[in-house]
């Protein structure tokens, strides 16, 4: 049974949430102590995290950049925020995901289950592939969710490392924006395709910082090529 953290201070929809996913079959437990949430989730291990950005203490954004610290679990975001700005600001702290609120509870478990699937179901590396791939001196490591380059580790988002993987399975070949939605965002109806945009840049200026400069070139008007450059190759 998959486990869901909920950090929201409204204990009304904190309950609707729980008792909509235990009906689902999903097992879910609530943050009670707001200045305690890094602990709870070390205690809980959750295979998901629904975020509320207003909270007491800290807000989301904070909680979401310490939890990417320990875990790539995926993370949506939950709020009353509706304005791009925010939902921007979600994903560059590491967020895979946005629902505002009022939401449709359809519509959060679609989210969660896509989450779901692209992280350890259907859709995830299979345990007998190898453990690491080596893109020229670039150390990809499965299991771990991790990045390697020179010593240096480098810290992705759930979304970032399977852009990342599908531009590594499909490098030097012109990717459609169409086909990296449908790749990594499987219910399309309620992505934003800025969210793929902002994705993509984030993920270019990790590897950029790295001295990996201009793998990700943007194939305008289609999408993007990904280009191993470094190692000879």
């Amino acid at each position: 049974m998959y486990r869901v953290l909920i950090v929201e201070d409204d204990k009304k929809i904190t309950e609707i949430l729980k008792n909509h996913l235990s009906k689902y079959g999903y097992e879910a437990e609530a943050v009670i102590r707001f200045d305690e949430i890094i602990k709870k989730f070390e205690e809980y291990a959750p295979h998901l995290v629904l975020l509320d950005i207003n909270l007491p203490f800290y807000d989301g954004f904070y909680w979401c950049r310490r939890i990417r610290t320990i875990s790539n679990v995926p993370i949506l975001f939950i709020s009353a925020r509706t304005d791009d700005l925010n939902q921007v600001m979600a994903i560059e702290h590491g967020g895979d995901d946005y629902i505002a609120k009022p939401f449709h509870l359809d519509v959060v478990l679609a989210k969660i289950k896509s989450s779901i699937r692209r992280a350890y179901g259907e859709y995830a590396f299979r345990q007998e592939e190898k453990e690491q791939l080596d893109v020229n001196g670039l150390i990809i490591d499965l299991n771990k969710m991790q990045v390697l380059w020179k010593d240096e580790l480098l810290s992705l988002s759930h979304k970032e490392f399977l852009l990342l993987m599908k531009f590594v399975k499909e490098k030097h070949r012109a990717i459609s924006r169409d086909e990296l939605l449908e790749e990594i965002w499987d219910e399309q109806t309620f992505v934003d395709d800025n969210t793929l945009t902002v994705n993509v840049n984030r993920l270019r200026k990790k590897l950029d910082e790295l001295g990996l400069s201009q793998s990700i070139e943007t194939v305008r008007g289609y999408g993007y090529r990904f280009s191993v450059h470094w190692g000879g190759e």
